[in-house]
């Protein structure tokens, strides 16, 4: 209950300000979190509260039950949600009944919840972005979904280790990853051709190096459209296979500070990204995960940075005025060997104190990350599969056919570690816009690189003090 308590009183002390305007939209990725009292700790409290309700959902009754889904899926994510969810309540064996309703974006979601922990929950399951984890598992309101697999014996392996590995800590999966993504590179290709460039830029001084000729030769009207968005800035440190913050990225105890002001990431980061701006390589295209995306697809510039979830929109826009290329997310340095982290947003089963809504849960989830189901779910929305089997589903191998540049995410995702899995933060959404508002006022000219990473690192580590004031 202290829990509890804790968590609605710093959601009251967040929901202020701190998540307005920040966070992923239902189509884009996310990074980072973190909380008070170190993770293992926090987790082993949380897992004592909760195991006794995911244990007694092996016994529990799932026959007739109704279930509540919050999800954050808009537009055609949240029409193959609405297939899924049809598809799953016709035809399981159980008569379970599966009610879906959409919230608006993740930060509504998680607003709703935590709105809703005053009283009674109003959902069964829902779906949190990647930043939410650290609230989710601090809040003493879930069974983690290790429960619900154990307990049924299901074979964990069959979730994309890099994917797993972000929803993971002290070894045990906290939620399911359902809607997941990376970001990447998209480039125009006749551009590409006219300027007589045949090397995919892979960092941001390669990019630079190639900006000339796209604008003399190429006619780009921009080199890259780089949107400020603070998902990038996590990426780029995870790049150069630094932490964004200490105590092991967040996952080792909670976080008391950043890292990446210490470790230098943020530094070289910034100072690159200045040097392209500055070079007029990347214009002020504005902030948020989608700002860059529109001057790409009109054909203004050559290159943009987006999650992989915005591809099928994407092509859909361009709708064959030029060809689409896709490429892995940009080093910062030619050298870096790190890799990414994945975004998007993962299933959550809230403690109801009812073992025969778990079991229906359980019984709903598993069909969501079955094969079939995610291969579905990749072709209709541009997320890549969290199942690895449904790599061999008729439906994913016509899609990677009609769409190759799917495979981009996928190859990347496999080419990078569960090191790269990324920090948790318990207050990433407020970081985010501490960093975007940093970086615009370092492209505007207002400070130097330095200033931006020292101000930023001061903002997030007074925030990260507060919070763990908080929760201790």
């Amino acid at each position: 209950m202290k829990k509890q308590t804790i968590a609605l009183m710093t959601a009251a002390a967040m929901a202020a300000g701190s998540l307005a305007g920040c966070g992923s939209t239902g189509n884009s990725g996310a990074a980072p979190q973190n909380t008070a009292g170190s993770a293992d700790t926090t987790a082993a409290g949380t897992n004592a509260e909760q195991a006794a309700p995911g244990t007694e959902a092996a016994n529990g009754n799932a026959e007739g039950q109704t279930i509540t889904f919050w999800h954050s899926m808009g537009g055609v994510n949240g029409e193959a949600i609405d297939y899924l969810v049809n598809k799953f309540n016709t035809e399981n064996t159980l008569g379970i009944q599966v009610e879906a309703q959409y919230q608006g974006s993740y930060d509504d979601a998680i607003n709703k919840l935590r709105s809703a922990q005053i009283g009674n929950m109003g959902a069964d399951l829902v779906q949190i972005y990647d930043i939410g984890t650290r609230f989710m598992i601090d809040s003493g309101w879930v069974i983690p979904m290790q429960e619900l697999i154990d307990a049924d014996s299901w074979d964990v392996g069959q979730v994309e280790p890099n994917i797993a590995a972000y929803y993971t800590v002290g070894d045990k999966l906290y939620s399911m990853p359902f809607n997941s993504s990376t970001p990447i590179l998209y480039y125009n290709k006749d551009m590409f051709e006219k300027a007589g460039i045949t090397e995919v830029p892979d960092s941001l001084p390669a990019i630079a190096e190639a900006g000339d000729a796209l604008l003399e030769k190429g006619g780009a009207g921009e080199v890259i459209s780089l949107a400020i968005y603070g998902w990038f800035f996590e990426q780029f440190t995870c790049k150069q296979g630094q932490n964004y913050v200490d105590n092991g990225n967040g996952r080792e105890e909670a976080a008391t500070a950043v890292d990446f002001d210490q470790n230098g990431a943020g530094l070289k980061t910034l100072t690159a990204w200045k040097a392209l701006a500055d070079a007029g390589y990347a214009p002020n295209v504005g902030r948020g995960g989608d700002a860059g995306l529109a001057d790409f697809s009109s054909g203004k510039s050559a290159m943009t940075l987006g999650s992989t979830a915005s591809l099928k929109q994407i092509l859909n826009d361009v709708n064959g005025k030029f060809e689409v290329g896709t490429a892995y997310f940009p080093k910062v340095s030619p050298d870096d060997k790190g890799g990414v982290s994945i975004g998007g947003g993962s299933l959550w089963a809230l403690n109801n104190e009812n073992p025969d809504k778990e079991k229906a849960v359980w019984e709903f989830v598993k069909f969501l990350v079955s094969a079939e189901s995610q291969a579905y779910w990749n072709a209709q929305t541009g997320y890549f599969p969290v199942t690895t089997a449904a790599h061999e589903e008729p439906v994913f191998k016509e899609n990677i056919e009609k769409y190759p540049q799917f495979m981009t995410a996928i190859d990347q995702l496999h080419d990078s570690t569960p090191e790269s899995a990324g920090a948790l933060l318990s207050v990433c959404p407020e970081a985010r816009q501490i960093v975007e508002t940093e970086i615009e006022n370092m492209l505007n000219g207002g400070q130097t690189p330095e200033d931006s990473v020292k101000k930023i690192a001061e903002s997030i580590n007074r925030s990260i003090e507060d919070y763990n004031l908080l929760n201790e």
